[in-house]
């Protein structure tokens, strides 16, 4: 019991800012350590692909980024769903904070995947199935951030913003199930929790190195992110003028 209210202290602001600035450093440097590794093995250590050549590793950096764009979009429709059901600003936040980091890792999938596609399919981009949800993703992203933009009211923006951020959730089986519900170009899993990866080891290191740096990547620009919108809303707080006055 005395566990579990310490973690909910983290839901005042005052307490999260703290505790995100304490963990931001570590995220950063984690995301440095674990991207070079990535890289390194992945396009220096994994062997060459019998069919697609080294045009194929592009993979290391295109699955790591659409995995990422789906997560946190279902991570920021929870936090979005919180806040309007408990009104609870802390996680109202903390959506707002994903949010452009979801619709980056959005857009480097989109780009990586015409990368990948243009010496497979022999053309930048293609109407399939998941390549057309994958660009609704994006476009929820973006209507997301642009409604929170357009009310003034911080209140009425939350309320709005998830509701939009909920119904989007929808969108996120068909990207995953695309490729078994309908006759698509886009090749099947690689990496399933049922059965045996169907790739090197090498390969497989590099890709769960490149997805860790994804992950501690999102979490450092995500706290900065929210400890800014922090600073923004509760700037007529005292514990916050006590915390610039403590950095000067």
């Amino acid at each position: 019991m005395t566990q579990r209210l310490r973690f909910f202290n983290f839901a005042a602001p005052s307490r999260f800012d703290a505790a995100a600035g304490v963990l931001v450093p570590w995220f950063w440097a984690a995301a440095l350590v674990l991207a070079v590794a990535g890289l390194y093995v992945g396009f220096l250590v994994a062997p060459t692909d019998a069919t697609q050549g080294d045009a194929y590793r592009i993979i290391f950096i295109h699955v790591p980024t659409a995995w990422m764009s789906m997560w946190l979009y279902l991570v920021m429709a929870f936090w979005a769903a919180i806040g309007w059901a408990f009104r609870a600003r802390m996680a109202s936040m903390m959506a707002r904070a994903i949010a452009p980091t979801g619709a980056m890792f959005t857009v480097l999938a989109l780009w990586t995947g015409a990368l990948w596609g243009k010496p497979t399919w022999g053309t930048w981009w293609v109407w399939d199935a998941r390549l057309t949800s994958e660009l609704i993703l994006l476009f929820l992203y973006l209507g997301y951030l642009a409604l929170v933009a357009a009310i003034d009211d911080q209140r009425r923006a939350d309320q709005a913003s998830a509701l939009l951020a909920v119904v989007g959730v929808v969108n996120i089986p068909i990207i995953y199930f695309s490729v078994i519900w309908w006759n698509t170009l886009h090749q099947g899993a690689t990496i399933s929790a049922t059965a045996a990866p169907k790739m090197a080891s090498t390969m497989l290191t590099a890709m769960l190195l490149m997805t860790l740096a994804c992950w501690a990547y999102a979490f450092a620009v995500t706290f900065t992110r929210a400890r800014a919108i922090i600073a923004e809303r509760e700037r007529h707080t005292a514990w916050l003028a006590d915390r610039a006055g403590d950095a000067r």
